[in-house]
């Protein structure tokens, strides 16, 4: 059995750990069956942002009319969009995987891990125990109960980044910020797009009234139903036919393609982390404290596979952490204040702190400051007609407590308000910032603006 004084399970964020580590002069052994990089590189944030982009320019082409430019698609080259992405990925997953071999104090064990004791690995055929573990093993598609799908060949977002062949049409189970981002993919290069949600709205974790909008808006896309289950899968032919029922209501719903989108599943069942004396939720999560610590002596987890927040940026944050927790022995508890995410679908999305639904839950003394961006200058450029920024602030000592973004570039225009909250600054610091004008950033600007201090007395 080969001992270690780190093991880091996950090349993803984990990797983040397991250099610095390294370059201490630690004795480090990386557990990755699959590429390096970790989901976010291979299967996630990198290449859908990349191929959403080509989505991004084909909608501005097909609106172009209304910037008095007449122009037209004349083909799409799909396999190139999906193969360049991948092709980009690929290459730096590989570079990662030679630069940890190279590393004299790193060893890749490229296979599955299982725990067999605590701090106890079975790799492939060989045993490994380290002084301290880091499981950062991540999440993968959770693929529900319906009727009939594991008999069809459906796809998960895994595969739908690295389709060659462009469906014709495809079928969305999920309603998520995934089923979001690449409804608007496949959508915006001409694939025709049925999406399935259980729940009445669409991206439903997100603010009410944004989630409402943004449904809306895709309604008029795409053919979007709510409030449906998928209950029966089959193949007719080539098409897969899917049974979705609202009650009584059944409809069905036949298409070229079948995108499963219905959250993710923690990675902890493949691990058998129970084993290694770590104490799992009810979804399946690893259970850790304050500092990431898990129940297992000198063993912590860090993003998705801990069910924190499941971003790259909050699992690189958390690795953070854990470096100065595991490796620097210095317990600091992870701050997880002003925790941004982004939904890059068309309109974007994007949101930091509270929602108006979770203030009015907790009772808070809030203020509302609201502003469309058709009414900015560079709003009315755009013809952005659905954006629109809502912030909440505290009545008595004006800190905002959350800030919510629907439309043009809102994954960037949020950053002023993280900055603002991550330094306990209150929204007078916005407004009395000067924002160059016409730029988009007035809109955040003039939400502040538009906050209504009064009491509600």
């Amino acid at each position: 059995m080969q001992t270690f004084d780190l093991i880091v399970i996950g090349a993803g964020s984990g990797l983040n750990i397991s250099s610095a580590a390294a370059e201490k002069g630690l004795k480090v052994a990386v557990v990755e069956k699959g590429p390096m990089g970790g989901t976010c590189l291979n299967r996630g944030c990198i290449p859908s942002k990349i191929i959403i982009h080509s989505a991004d320019v084909a909608e501005l082409i097909r609106n172009s009319k209304s910037f008095g430019i007449n122009s037209k698609i004349n083909s799409i080259d799909f396999k190139y969009i999906t193969g360049m992405a991948s092709k980009i990925v690929d290459k730096d997953a590989k570079e990662i995987e030679e630069g940890i071999r190279e590393d004299k104090n790193t060893t890749l064990f490229k296979t599955e891990a299982k725990f067999i004791s605590e701090r106890t690995l079975q790799t492939g055929k060989e045993t490994i125990r380290g002084d301290k573990v880091i499981i950062a093993a991540g999440t993968r598609p959770s693929v529900p109960s319906i009727e009939g799908l594991k008999d069809v060949d459906f796809i998960t977002s895994d595969e739908a980044l690295r389709l060659k062949k462009q469906p014709k049409s495809m079928t969305i189970l999920g309603g998520g910020y995934i089923a979001a981002e690449l409804a608007h993919f496949y959508g915006a290069l001409g694939t025709k797009i049925s999406i399935i949600q259980r729940g009445n709205l669409l991206v439903p974790n997100e603010d009410e009234e944004i989630a409402s909008r943004f449904t809306g808006i895709f309604r008029k896309k795409y053919n979007v139903l709510t409030n449906f289950n998928a209950t029966k899968v089959i193949m007719k032919g080539k098409k897969f036919v899917v049974t979705a029922q609202n009650g009584k209501s059944a409809k069905k719903l036949s298409s070229d393609a079948l995108l499963v989108a219905t959250g993710r599943t923690p990675n902890t069942d493949i691990l058998d982390a129970e084993k290694g004396n770590i104490r799992i939720d009810e979804k399946g999560f690893v259970k850790t404290n304050e500092y990431l610590e898990t129940t297992a002596k000198n063993t912590w987890a860090l993003g998705d596979i801990a069910g924190k927040f499941l971003f790259k940026h909050s699992a690189n944050l958390e690795a953070q952490y854990v470096y100065s927790n595991a490796i620097l022995n210095k317990k600091i508890p992870v701050d997880y204040s002003a925790m941004p995410h982004a939904i890059f679908s068309s309109p974007q999305i994007a949101g930091v702190g509270m929602r108006e639904q979770d203030l009015k839950q907790k009772n808070i003394d809030y203020a509302t400051g609201r502003y469309d961006y058709i009414n900015s200058g560079m709003g009315l450029a755009l013809q952005d007609n659905d954006g629109f920024v809502k912030i909440f602030a505290d009545r008595k000592t004006r800190k905002i407590l959350g800030c919510h973004i629907l439309g043009t570039d809102a994954s960037t225009l949020i950053h002023e308000v993280i900055v603002a909250m991550k330094n306990n600054l209150s929204a007078d610091a916005i407004s009395g910032s000067v924002h160059v004008h016409p730029a988009l950033s007035e809109v955040v600007q003039r939400a502040v603006n538009n906050i209504g201090w009064r009491t509600t007395e």
